[in-house]
């Protein structure tokens, strides 16, 4: 039985890229249904599909529209999206029969999947505060207990973008979510996380960047 809070990730500066580093994660681990959260033109979900032959299921959840309530660089055009979305499923279409697709925000795609449906859950959607926090509380249960809940833009400066764009507040965020849910999260390199489903364990932050500053979310908007 793993002991309390006992580390069992590596730092993502151990391979190339995180898409490898996901890649041998996955096979570790033996994750067969996987949900993405914001696919955008498909790039993680060809690499983790393309080398992971073991997966049974991927869910692909991006609503691939413009939204008049999300502040954020990728937020194009309609036109725009539409090319996006193509290129995703072109990327995509050799493993056409393992994926589910949801065309639609979060919580609407999280009403319509059973609860703890997938090993790992990657979270690369919306952003800001608001968005974090919508993707995680309705993703963690679909999450299988002793499963993951991932993701990208763990980054460590809210200023992610120009000043015209809303902050991106992943971290902390994450960080206090899976306090609340007591649950261990891991600060893997390369602005990766993991949140493992793990209620035994309790509350960790295990940094194995050993850079992520401990800080509340006020301070990240003090500008002295």
């Amino acid at each position: 039985m793993i002991k309390k809070h006992e580390v069992i990730f590596t730092p993502v500066q151990k391979s190339q890229s995180r898409f490898e580093y996901w890649v041998k994660f996955i096979k570790q681990h033996d994750c067969n249904q996987l949900a993405e959260v914001g696919v955008w033109k498909g790039e993680f979900a060809e690499s983790i599909l393309t080398n992971c032959n073991s997966i049974e299921l991927y869910a692909m959840i991006d609503p691939w529209k413009n939204l008049n309530d999300w502040n954020k660089p990728f937020n194009v055009s309609e036109n725009e999206f539409s090319d996006v979305y193509s290129e995703a499923m072109s990327r995509t279409n050799f493993a056409k029969e393992k994926i589910q697709i949801y065309r639609e925000r979060t919580i609407s795609a999280a009403i319509k999947i059973d609860d703890e449906s997938f090993d790992l859950v990657y979270i690369d959607g919306d952003h800001t505060l608001r968005g974090i926090t919508i993707d995680l509380i309705n993703m963690l249960p679909k999450v299988k207990t002793g499963g993951f809940l991932c993701g990208d833009d763990f980054t460590h400066s809210p200023q992610q973008h120009s000043a015209e764009f809303e902050p991106t507040l992943i971290f902390p965020f994450a960080v206090y979510f899976a306090e609340a849910q007591g649950l261990p999260i891991y600060a893997l390199g390369k602005n990766q996380f993991a949140i493992y489903n793990r209620p035994d364990l309790g509350y960790n932050f295990v940094d194995l960047t050993t850079s992520y500053p401990q800080v509340n979310l006020l301070s990240l908007y003090d500008k002295e």
